[in-house]
């Protein structure tokens, strides 16, 4: 791919826009040498005024979603892409979320400009497991296990039941709940569904892949080729 058209794609600018950067000598290599539009250089080679540039497409991305961020652009308030460097808005193809959290949802959020590998992840027929910490109002009964577990619980408005959800309880208000599929509030609707109240919920995990302890909320970074073996189980 010509550099232009690269860096455009990777949302640096329009072609216009790059080309005047380029001309200007903000487009070098890791010696710190100018690079011209034409000249033969590796994406691991080239620098934008100093820094590596964005890793091209397919490109996954994991966030730590706080608390208040919704996950679509054309939501009111703050989304996730503002967490994000403003360019990313103009990648082409564009990164979605896989799945959404609601806005009162925090944890393990994915993003990626790859479709096969959104719809693989979130189609329930694919079994990628999806695993919330749901702290509640009321102390847990002893029978919500059961009931989440048996695939006979169906939710107001949802002409299906749901699929088994495990769930192990963690304290007298707390409980690990792994789904199969990503119904809309899902976890906080089954909780609603046996008398109970989600206070806050976070994602923990997608497939085998953990979010990891080091990553703060709102802090973002490329999911590494191992992990997304780990996500996809």
């Amino acid at each position: 791919m010509k550099l232009i058209k690269l860096l455009a794609n990777l949302g640096y600018g329009s072609r216009k826009e790059v080309q005047a950067m380029i001309r200007s000598g903000r487009v070098t290599d890791a010696e710190g040498n100018v690079i011209g539009e034409g000249a033969p250089v590796t994406h691991e080679e080239i620098r934008f005024r100093g820094e590596p540039i964005d890793p091209p497409a397919p490109l996954t991305i994991l966030l730590n979603k706080p608390d208040g961020f919704t996950c679509s652009s054309e939501d009111p308030g703050e989304t996730i892409y503002d967490l994000l460097p403003e360019r990313f808005a103009y990648r082409k193809p564009g990164l979605n979320s896989i799945g959404r959290l609601d806005k009162d949802t925090t944890g393990l959020l994915l993003m990626t400009d790859d479709g096969k590998l959104l719809h693989r992840i979130i189609h329930p027929k694919h079994g990628c497991l999806k695993a919330y910490h749901a702290i509640l109002d009321r102390p847990l009964e002893g029978h919500e296990a059961e009931r989440f577990g048996s695939g006979a619980l169906q939710l107001q408005g949802d002409n299906k039941p749901l699929l088994p959800a495990p769930m192990e309880m963690l304290g007298e208000k707390e409980a690990l709940v792994t789904l199969h599929e990503g119904r809309y509030h899902q976890v906080r609707r089954m909780f609603a569904a046996v008398g109970n109240h989600v206070v806050a919920l976070k994602r923990l995990s997608i497939g085998g892949f953990q979010l990891p302890a080091d990553l703060e909320e709102g802090d973002w970074r490329v999911l590494t080729p191992e992990e997304l073996v780990q996500v996809l189980g």
